[in-house]
Order: structure tokens, then C-alpha cells, then sequence
């Protein structure tokens, strides 16, 4: 076992300097959301006339704000060239102290309770609010916010009709902080089928189950590369896919590994990162992002590629 103070250490060299500033203006705080165990704000960006009734969750990494990794990832952006909108909750630290999701925590990730049944209100929320269609709701997260979007999939499945972890983990990986830092290093993972047996578990759901897209780099000592692949084993049994990749190709410089159904239908894929620390993969001469801590420009675009998968972004436009 890794010093657990060690990996701590590692987060807070990472928070950003005094002259890393960010335009907080694009996104609004979300007031009077419903129930709010734990104990999180909400943010939300929604273009002037919504074009697609879609919405996208946007959980940031540890020592990050919402507007912080919005700048950064450049969703809002995003979302007002093609019209749909986004939702950013973010973590106080009354709850976590750098910040991070609990999302190892049976408390704040099961189901009907804490940061879970927060993020899960604020959802509904936008839709009502906003007219989003409920077929179309999209999450994703970095890090602690990869491994806390992981658990909102599991425990709300049928609310999502995708989810995409970078650098996140297995649902219920870890109960304790040690062990969430002991998973994070890859030690102690689950079996598969230990793994497919908790996301069973984690709600009555029978399907159809979202789809997954897992983004990891090959040179992250933080989350080490091996939950990447432990997320694609737990997500394998219930999309019913063969143990090995059906598709295996090049996207942007990078490995591309997608499983499908025995529809033939592309239900998960794992994009592997090159040479990747940890941190969301940014294309900043896309337009779209701004490198920062864990936010790295090496020259793809998790954001745009997510929003692509998903239909947020036409197959004709050239982004």
C-alpha cells in the first residue's frame, strides 16, 4: 500500500496558482433544487434558445471548482454551439476538504441518499425547468468526479442514457479512504464478477442500461491505468458484451477499444491515452478548453469526441 498522505500531498501541489483565473460568469447557481443530503451546489449553463433539449452533467476532479472545470474542459462552450445544456454540481469543504466527490462513501453513493440524491434532484430539476428531454441526460466527471459520475450511472441507470469517466473508477471500488486510495493505485480491485454483482445490486433497473465511455491515460500514477479496464469488466455483463473488444482503431494518436451487444450496438469504449497523466485530454486549438492542472492539451479533445458519441455534436460539423 502507497502512503495515503503521499497521494494527498500530490492533490494539493495541484491546486491552481493565484494567476490561473477563470470566467465564472458563464454559469449560474441553481436555487431551490429540491432535496440536498449532501449538502452540494448546483451550477447550470443553458443557451439562449435551446436548440437540442439535451442536458450534460459535469462532475470536476479534486481541488476543483465548477466553473474551474468547465474553463477548462470547455462544456458550456460547447453546449452554446449546439444548443443543449449543462450542470455542473460541485463539492463544499465542509464535505471533502480537497474537494473530491465521495464517491467512496456508501452514504453519498447509493441510492435515495446523500451526494448522490443531491446531484440526482438537480437533475430533475433542469429537466422540468428546462424542458430537457429525460431520454437524452448525459453524465460525466473527472477523477473523484469520474468515480462519483460511475456511481450515479449505477444507482440511476435509468436516467442516463450515457455516462463517461475519465480517469475514474469501479462503482463501489472502495467503503473506507484507505481503500479508496489503495483502489486508486490499483490494489485490491474487485473480481469482475464481484464487481457486475454490485452494480446489479445498486438498483431494481432491468435495462436498457447506458452506454459507457471510459478515457484513461497509460502514464497516470494517480488513478493507475488498471480501473480503466476494472469500469469496462463491471459494465461488461449487464450490456451483455464479449470479454474482448469488438473494434479496436486509432482515434487522434490514440488506442480505441469499443464492445458491443449482440445487437451488433457499440455499448462501451475505452479511449487510452498515450503517455497521459492524470487529467481530462484537451485539444485546445479546437476552441474548446484551456490546459490547467488536470486539464492537459495533448492534442485530443475527451469533449468533444463524448459529445460526438453521445449526438450532441451533428456528423457533419466540423469540430
Amino acid at each position: 500500500m502507497r502512503s495515503l498522505f503521499d497521494t494527498v500531498e500530490r492533490l494539493n501541489r495541484y491546486r491552481p496558482p493565484p494567476d490561473f483565473i477563470y470566467d465564472e460568469s458563464r454559469l449560474r447557481e441553481l436555487e431551490d433544487f429540491g432535496k440536498n443530503p449532501g449538502e452540494l451546489t448546483g451550477w447550470h449553463h443553458v443557451p439562449h434558445g435551446l436548440v437540442s433539449p439535451a442536458l450534460v452533467v459535469v462532475l470536476h476532479g479534486c481541488t476543483q471548482t465548477a466553473a474551474r472545470y468547465d474553463e477548462g474542459s470547455g462544456w458550456s462552450r460547447l453546449a452554446d454551439d449546439f444548443g443543449f445544456a449543462v450542470l455542473f454540481p460541485e463539492q463544499a469543504r465542509q464535505n471533502n476538504r480537497n474537494l473530491c466527490f465521495n464517491w467512496f462513501y456508501g452514504s453519498d453513493v447509493d441510492r435515495e441518499h446523500g451526494e448522490a440524491k443531491s446531484i440526482r434532484e438537480m437533475i430533475a430539476t433542469m429537466v422540468a425547468d428546462q424542458g430537457i428531454d429525460p431520454r437524452r441526460v448525459f453524465i460525466t466527471g473527472l477523477s473523484a468526479g469520474g468515480a462519483m459520475a460511475n456511481a450515479m450511472l449505477a444507482v440511476y441507470p435509468e436516467v442516463f442514457a450515457g455516462g463517461a469517466i475519465i480517469a475514474g473508477l469501479p462503482y463501489g471500488a472502495a467503503v473506507t479512504i484507505p481503500q479508496a486510495f489503495d483502489r486508486m493505485r490499483g490494489y485490491g480491485l474487485s473480481s469482475p464478477e464481484s464487481s457486475q454483482k454490485r452494480l446489479r445490486a445498486a438498483s431494481s433497473h432491468a435495462g436498457p442500461w447506458p452506454s459507457i465511455s471510459v478515457w484513461q491515460g497509460t502514464a497516470d500514477t494517480t488513478v493507475d491505468q488498471v480501473n480503466a479496464k476494472a469500469i469496462v469488466d463491471q459494465w461488461s455483463a449487464v450490456h451483455d458484451v464479449c470479454s474482448e473488444p469488438a473494434k479496436h482503431t486509432n482515434v487522434d494518436g490514440h488506442d480505441h477499444f469499443v464492445w458491443s451487444d449482440v445487437c451488433g450496438h457499440e455499448m462501451i469504449e475505452l479511449h487510452s491515452i498515450k503517455d497521459m497523466e492524470h487529467g481530462t485530454p484537451l485539444d485546445t486549438a479546437s476552441g474548446y478548453g484551456r490546459a490547467g492542472p488536470f486539464l492537459l492539451d495533448i492534442g485530443i479533445s475527451s469533449t468533444k469526441h463524448i459529445a460526438r458519441g453521445w449526438g450532441l455534436i451533428p456528423s457533419f460539423a466540423a469540430v
